[in-house]
């Protein structure tokens, strides 16, 4: 077993995700291709382009397929992955319809691409669609599109119509999760064999105009923790692994009671051991720590660090090295954080790179 600092492991690349139109007044210029040095910085390899608002990224498993959604249009792009370089290539754009893409999962068996529409046909509502994945990694078109019920929250710019944001797996790969941000409601879906059961789907409601943004799962308990954009806050669930139930029974705010500005959440994570948990904060610019209770799963708020940018849109957490990757949208940097405190707040600065309009990290 090689050690996290043997220089003969096999080498580790960072995609950056980024948005690139006038419309987003961006200046990214496309999916950026990073080495991961041994102690935690990003080493430039590729700045591939002629990808428009190439916001979501998701990685297969060998890491030989790229998937991005372009935000704000109606497609997805497939990229062939070297290798040796970890540089990429396009191989495919597959339409998906409907308008802004905005977050796409694979399923275990890697046989199905799941995507969020946020916006929908005609933007008159999102939806969860389902494209099939071919042998060599490209897509066939949309096989089933499942609109959201309920009805729309309080906000007028925000909430119209449904707004699905996010549509992961749960651990064991039956269910997709999937917070509205426009209906205030988490839904949760059956998946089997390439479909979406939606008589068997079951939902909870959130705060009314909490906006339901991105959830993480915790490692080892049945629980869930979901980022609230338009309120700011986390919110935690049990969850029932037999039928998908979601069952709410803690909130917090993700800023300090001292904070009276504006504020939208806007990522969250967990780490690895499940005992420390963070989210992202827009307007205070922060990333908050929260302790996890390792028995309830109940959170403590720990306090907030200054994400060093503006509007971290995302972060990643690579538990291994106990590092944290925060992209400041809005700032054009991405920051490098060491998370190797005994406080759980305490994030220290490894590196701090240009980037234009970052909004995806994977690795």
């Amino acid at each position: 077993m090689t050690s996290r600092n043997d220089p003969n492991s096999a080498p580790r690349y960072a995609y950056v995700g980024s948005r690139t139109t006038r419309e987003r007044n961006a200046r990214g210029e496309g999916i950026s291709v990073y080495a991961i040095e041994a102690d935690g910085r990003l080493r430039l390899m590729q700045v591939f382009g002629g990808l428009v608002n190439p916001s979501f990224l998701a990685l297969n498993r060998d890491r030989s397929r790229l998937y991005t959604v372009h935000g704000d249009g109606h497609e997805i792009s497939v990229l062939a992955i070297d290798p040796e370089h970890g540089t990429i290539s396009l191989l495919q754009t597959q339409e998906c319809g409907g308008l802004n893409p905005v977050h796409l999962a694979l399923d275990p068996t890697e046989q199905w691409l799941l995507v969020s529409d946020h916006l929908g046909v005609g933007r008159q509502g999102g939806a969860l669609l389902v494209m099939p994945v071919r042998p060599d990694g490209t897509l066939d078109p949309v096989i089933q599109r499942v609109e959201m019920t309920g009805t729309p929250g309080p906000h007028r710019k925000e909430q119209p119509h449904a707004k699905p944001h996010f549509n992961p797996f749960d651990p064991s790969g039956k269910f997709v999760v999937v917070p509205d941000k426009g209906f205030d409601r988490v839904f949760v879906f059956p998946f089997d064999d390439g479909r979406i059961d939606t008589d068997a789907q079951r939902w909870v409601d959130t705060r009314t105009g909490a906006g339901p943004r991105h959830i993480a799962f915790h490692p080892t308990l049945a629980t869930v923790y979901v980022v609230n954009e338009l309120d700011s806050t986390v919110a935690a669930y049990r969850f029932d692994t037999a039928t998908g139930g979601l069952s709410p029974f803690q909130a917090l705010s993700t800023v300090p009671d001292s904070f009276t500005g504006n504020n939208t959440g806007s990522e969250i994570a967990i780490s690895r051991c499940g005992g420390q948990l963070y989210a992202s904060n827009r307007g205070h610019d922060s990333i908050a720590a929260f302790g996890v209770d390792s028995t309830t799963g109940r959170l403590t708020f720990q306090g907030a660090t200054s994400s060093l940018g503006k509007t971290p849109r995302f972060f990643a957490l690579e538990d291994e090295q106990s590092r944290m990757y925060v992209l400041n949208e809005d700032s054009d940097s991405i920051i490098v954080f060491s998370t190797d405190s005994t406080d759980g707040v305490t994030l220290d600065v490894i590196q701090q790179i240009e980037s234009g309009s970052p909004v995806c990290l994977v690795i």
